[in-house]
């Protein structure tokens, strides 16, 4: 650093250096002009106050011819050491009276005879320069001759070096202190850029939310945010690459980062549902995506889950805190159930967050339904969860992970009750527009709500671009969009893309058919032969899908490929949902009506070209089906993620079967060796259906292989991770705040004692 130091001082000292020579060059012979008019113009006024001194005493002496009194009038004023000699000549020309020392080749010259005023200029004798000045003198308006005046201009030069030698003393003077001053500046000024700089470093990324960068910074700080902030996530992907995530990892990470900190998920649906039954009760898991997904994570981290109970027997097997330990038979987390009426479900769940919200976020040409009552009862659920929240927090700074759309209020309900806590929002679904947004009359509250998080994240980069420029379009929030940060009412809101994904299955999750054994027995089950081709499609029954577009698709394929009649069969399993909402009701209708078509259209015998199936099936179940398909069409109109397309290649230990995908899903953006199609353009989509039923084992071999690869290393442990390696880092940030906050505090209070 000293040597670096050295260097940076002479490139300024030397230039500097020239440049101050350079000036003295020019200024100093400037100088020496300006002196000598100086003192030649003071020598010309004293020429003149000489001149009339000497007028008349001169005048008289000249008249009465007395040369000694005129001599002796010139030696007395010859005394002053610059007055060097003095003469006096008349009208012609003629020197009469002269001093001793005056210089004989001055004479008198033409410019006598001149009469009036004072004639004045330098001359060069051999001794050095002078300074002659010639006056007339007159006496009653006759001009009698002329006085000439002969000063001494050496002392001019002496006090012209002098002036010289200050002159260049004061720029080497003068060069010395502004080197010095402004290295000194210069090194200051570094210092805190460094400083700056490792502040940020040392910030990891994420700019303080009661500081701002230097203003020496404030030129580069977006570009080195942005610089920084890409650097972090190539490190994170080369040390994930190294290290695969597992349950065991991200227990780790908890001992490690959060040192044992207690983890709460809220969500709407709950991971486990208790039915009554002929049998008695029975536990089953909802067909979720965010449920497959969370309920992975809440494995390997413990911790409380409070979700909405809905099972018909669901109080029966609750403790007197509405608690209940799950996984069934191997407990590793707590289920808290939150109790809704019938009143508030409907309000809450199937008005505002299912008419509204959701076809608002899901460009499915679905018009949302707001209605002012449905809004008071989200308020209402939003702050029961929150209070539920509160509850079982077992200290004042938990981390909390809220999923969904259905809890947009419940962050900033939960902060306002416990300030520490670091809360996670994951928004499952996709984020539209600001315009799009715009529609809901409530909506600075929804964001407000939202920026109550710590964490907020988006599938994929373009939600939560969308969201930040929302949040820009209808709140006052200052927005840092390198950092990808927010800052509203004084808190800090990180806002990021994690690509959700799934668990990678293990052994007890697949069944222990081998690949042929599973083909044989659901084409069995399916009564359609062993040789037969067959196309699987797992979803909720959602307008928002696809599915009408892909049976429009299947009976497109069929038409262009009369061959494929009944040799290819298309099993569709659509979960019921929402089935007391009148647009899922017509909607379920619609495809009903629309396989029924097909089916008739293209049926021979037994054969029926779609099979239906409109029931719940548990994970188990849907593997055997996505190991027997030979192809998997997932076909949604606008989708978050959609995890059945890393499901289905998870599912595929022979590494065959080929997955088409919809380009207007998040898992498009990973999954690049899929098919990937615009759903809307059915011509398109039956095309790739007729090349995955005809592709060459090699070819899928070869797609699976790389998109296997990618879901093993980028699972759903490697989604939570990141988050709460993100939460960890805020926390200790949050709580070194504090501690530094206390210590500037601690001498206040001291005093105040």
């Amino acid at each position: 650093m000293k040597l670096q130091w050295t260097r940076l001082s002479v490139r300024f000292v030397v230039p500097l250096a020239l440049v101050l020579a350079l000036c003295a060059y020019v200024v100093v012979p400037l100088l020496d002009n300006l002196t000598l008019r100086w003192f030649v113009r003071d020598l010309d006024i004293r020429s003149r106050m000489l001149a009339s001194t000497l007028e008349e005493p001169l005048l008289d002496h000249v008249t009465l011819k007395s040369r000694m009194r005129i001599n002796q009038l010139f030696s007395k004023a010859i005394e002053d050491e610059r007055l060097y000699a003095l003469a006096f000549c008349d009208r012609n020309g003629n020197r009469l009276y002269a001093t001793s020392t005056y210089p004989a080749s001055l004479g008198c010259g033409e410019q006598n005879a001149a009469s009036g005023g004072t004639d004045k200029s330098l001359v060069k004798l051999p001794r050095g320069p002078v300074h002659v000045a010639r006056s007339t003198l007159s006496r009653e308006g006759e001009a009698i001759g002329d006085l000439i005046l002969v000063h001494d201009m050496s002392f001019i030069e002496r006090r012209s070096a002098d002036t010289r030698k200050y002159a260049i003393g004061f720029f080497i003077l003068l060069g010395i202190v502004i080197s010095m001053i402004t290295v000194a500046v210069a090194q200051l000024s570094w210092r805190g850029w460094i400083n700056g700089v490792r502040g940020m470093l040392k910030g990891e990324l994420l700019p303080p939310s009661q500081s701002r960068p230097p203003p020496e910074l404030s030129p580069l700080v977006g570009d080195l945010r942005a610089l920084l902030h890409e650097y972090h996530r190539e490190r994170q992907s080369h040390h994930d690459g190294a290290q695969a995530w597992t349950p065991e990892r991200l227990r780790d990470l908890l001992r490690g980062e959060l040192a044992g900190d207690e983890v709460i998920v809220v969500s709407n649906r709950e991971p486990y549902s208790h039915r009554q039954t002929a049998d008695g009760i029975e536990v089953s898991r909802p067909a979720s995506g965010l449920v497959t997904a969370v309920e992975a994570v809440m494995r390997a981290c413990s911790g409380t889950w409070i979700a909405h109970g809905s099972g018909n027997a669901d109080r029966e097997v609750v403790d007197e805190r509405d608690c209940v330990p799950v996984p069934p038979g191997r407990p590793e987390y707590t289920l808290r159930r939150v109790w809704l009426s019938k009143e508030e479900e409907q309000g809450y769940y199937y008005g505002f967050a299912n008419e509204g919200l959701w076809p608002l976020c899901h460009i499915a040409h679905v018009r949302p339904v707001f209605r002012s009552s449905d809004w008071e009862q989200y308020v209402k659920v939003n702050r029961r969860f929150a209070d539920a929240v509160v509850a079982e927090a077992r200290t004042d700074d938990p981390v909390v992970l809220v999923q969904d759309y259905h809890f947009a209020l419940l962050p900033r309900m939960v902060r306002e009750a416990l300030p520490r806590a670091t809360i996670i929002t994951f928004w499952h679904i996709p984020w539209p527009n600001p315009e799009s947004f715009g529609i809901c009359p409530w909506r600075e509250e929804i964001l407000e709500g939202m920026l109550g998080s710590t964490i907020l994240g988006f599938h994929t980069p373009f939600h939560r671009k969308n969201f930040l420029e929302t949040v820009d379009r209808y709140l006052e929030t200052r927005i840092e969009s390198e950092a990808s940060t927010v800052t509203h009412g004084g808190k800090l809101t990180q806002v990021e893309h994690y690509p959700i994904s799934i668990a990678w299955p293990e052994a007890s999750d697949v069944s222990s058919e081998n690949r042929n054994e599973c083909r044989l027995n659901i084409r069995k089950a399916l009564a359609v032969p062993s040789s037969h081709l067959l196309g699987i499609g797992v979803d909720r029954l959602d307008y928002t899908k696809g599915i009408v577009e892909r049976f429009q698709a299947i009976e497109r394929m069929l038409e262009l490929n009369p061959a494929m009649v009944g040799k290819f069969t298309f099993v569709q399993i659509a979960a019921p949902t929402r089935s007391s909402l009148e647009e899922y009701q017509n909607f379920e209708a619609r495809v009903r009506a629309l396989a029924l078509r097909i089916n008739q259209r293209f049926s021979e015998g037994n054969y029926v070209p779609i099979i239906l199936k409109t029931e719940h099936h548990d994970q188990y179940a849907l593997n055997r089906y996505y190991r027997a398909a030979d192809v998997c069409m997932v076909t949604s109109l606008h989708d978050g993620m959609n995890l059945v397309a890393k499901e289905f290649i998870a599912s595929r230990y022979d590494e065959k079967g080929v997955l088409l995908l919809s380009q207007f899903t998040g898992a498009a953006r990973e999954l690049h060796e899929a098919l990937i199609v615009n759903p809307y353009h059915i011509e398109q989509s039956a095309e790739a259906l007729y090349r995955a039923l005809t592709m060459p084992e090699a070819e899928q071999r070869e797609r699976m292989c790389s998109m296997r690869l990618l879901i093993k290393d980028f699972n759903v442990y490697r989604w939570a991770g990141h988050m709460l390696l993100d939460a960890a880092r805020l926390r200790k940030r949050e709580r070194v705040m504090q501690r530094i906050d206390l210590h500037h505090r601690a001498p206040a209070l001291r005093r105040v004692v």
